[in-house]
């Protein structure tokens, strides 16, 4: 196995290449480039230099991903025949995938390198918008933005940034996070003969912009009080300990677990009806109030030394990838029913041996309706059910006349019992007919709540209260309202 020598070109022009490092290029019997587009290429090749670069390679491929593996691997083949000196722009260290490739295949036994270094552009960068690093930065890849990795409290650089595509990619992707009019400083060719620093407008910076494969971009943060800082995450958990903290809000200050429970419950079934109008608006606001419940239990615990927000999603992402290992590992599930199939195992392994009764994994506070949908269906699953609908339909009927017969005994809890094994029979109808029971009365509920009001828009209209109408005058109404009358 051979060593694959890795140079940096630096950022600029030869005259920031050391010595040791240009000699090492000069004398090297295989030089390999990532790419030739660099200010230093032209001067090696008037120094006599040779070279093979993998710029063909980028025209091969639809993403820069499959392009630094093929690099990767056509180095880590040649060097199996020879030594190989591979320069690439900057530091090899800094912002450069193919070098993080070969450190993989090192690391395999693939391949030996040797890492020379060379001038990172980062310094040129900081020197070019006049940023001290310590005040915190992050530099991400043009080529692999993701949104999660913005912080817009900190300075950001941008690398890679090659072509219009990326460009454009980088620009959508910020745009999610700060104004449309934030300035933005564009760094072309930094530290070298030929920088050119300006600003644009986040909108514009790529409107007529030619192509340059040493372009970087830098994003100032965000002023704390910009609306855009909101969007962030971390905003609203600094929102959240502030309101409970010195000097906070007094009733914030005064809750507990025990206190915010009806809240949380209160805040989940307006989410529910925000859904059932298909109101976008106010889905994202109600989305906001079941939030802000986690994110005060959270903070909550944190007061009290407990736990944070951070347990809570350590917690979930944990179950979440336990529980889906035909995403995250090697099972396979092809249809609902098999991950279905595969969630309960899995839930039954972390309960481990314990011996637990069946119903017993139901939610001991579920409303009653939703209980009774959760044991019928816990029960089905050891074949403890009706083989059709028909069939439990029948126990309705059976039901429905023993609370006939209890109408007539005038026994109040005799007539409450029945009473329960009818709603109790009818949600098992429902459940074998795919008919959730909280969502099919919701629909009744607002039925009725329309019809209701369309026969009171009509007392209105008539100047009439409801004692001065008869029931037979309401009924017409109520039918009229069936046929889809308007509510005026």
């Amino acid at each position: 196995m051979n060593t694959i020598s890795i140079i940096g070109l630096g950022a600029g022009s030869l005259d920031q290449l050391s010595l040791r490092l240009y000699k090492k290029l000069t004398s090297a019997t295989t030089l390999r480039l990532r790419t030739k587009e660099h200010p230093i290429v032209r001067e090696l090749e008037q120094d006599g230099v040779t070279y093979e670069s993998f710029d063909d390679i980028y025209e091969r491929f639809d993403n820069f991903l499959d392009v630094y593996q093929t690099i990767a691997k056509n180095l880590v083949e040649e060097s199996k025949n020879k030594e190989v000196t591979y320069a690439v722009p900057g530091h090899p260290m800094v912002a450069e995938m193919t070098v993080q490739l070969l450190i993989e295949s090192e690391k395999r036994g693939e391949c030996s390198l040797r890492i020379e270094g060379g001038q990172s552009f980062l310094d040129d960068m900081l020197t070019a918008v006049r940023v001290d690093p310590i005040e915190g930065f992050a530099l991400l890849d043009g080529t692999n933005m993701q949104m999660d990795s913005i912080n817009t409290a900190q300075h950001l650089f941008i690398a890679q940034v090659y072509d219009q595509f990326v460009l454009s990619d980088v620009k959508l992707t910020l745009m999610n996070w700060y104004p449309d009019d934030h300035l933005i400083t564009v760094i072309e060719g930094a530290g070298g003969e030929e920088e050119n620093v300006y600003t644009r407008a986040l909108f514009e910076i790529d409107h007529d912009m030619l192509l340059n494969n040493l372009r970087s971009i830098y994003i100032p943060p965000l002023a704390s009080e910009n609306e855009f800082v909101y969007r962030q995450f971390s905003k609203a958990k600094q929102v959240i300990a502030a309101l409970r903290g010195p000097g906070g809000c007094p009733w914030d200050q005064e809750q507990t677990h025990e206190s915010l429970k009806k809240y949380l419950i209160e805040e989940s079934y307006e989410l529910l009806d925000a859904i059932d109008r298909d109101d976008i608006d106010d889905i994202i606001s109600e989305l906001g109030d079941v939030l802000l419940q986690v994110l005060l239990h959270a903070q909550i615990g944190e007061d009290d030394g407990m736990f944070a927000i951070e347990d809570v999603i350590e917690s979930l992402n944990e179950k979440m990838i336990r529980r889906h290992p035909h995403v995250f590992g090697d099972k396979e599930a092809e249809s609902t029913e098999d991950v279905m199939k595969q969630w309960q195992q899995i839930k039954a392994e972390e309960r481990g041996e314990a011996p637990q009764k069946l119903l017993d994994d139901v939610e001991a506070n579920f409303p009653a309706l939703m209980k009774a949908y959760k044991y019928q269906k816990k029960a089905s699953k050891v074949g403890f059910d009706w083989d059709n609908a028909e069939l439990a339909f029948d126990k309705v009927k059976e039901e429905l006349l023993e609370f006939e017969n209890e109408l007539q005994a005038g026994n109040q809890l005799n007539r409450e019992k029945e009473f329960g094994d009818l709603l109790f029979s009818i949600v098992n109808v429902g459940r074998l007919l795919s008919i959730y029971p909280e969502d099919a009365l919701r629909m009744t509920n607002e039925k009725f709540y329309h019809r209701f009001s369309y026969v009171e828009a009509k007392l209105m209209e008539n100047k009439k209260q409801w004692e001065d109408v008869d029931l037979a005058q309401l009924e017409l109404w109520w039918k009229d309202a069936k046929k889809g009358g308007d509510i005026l």
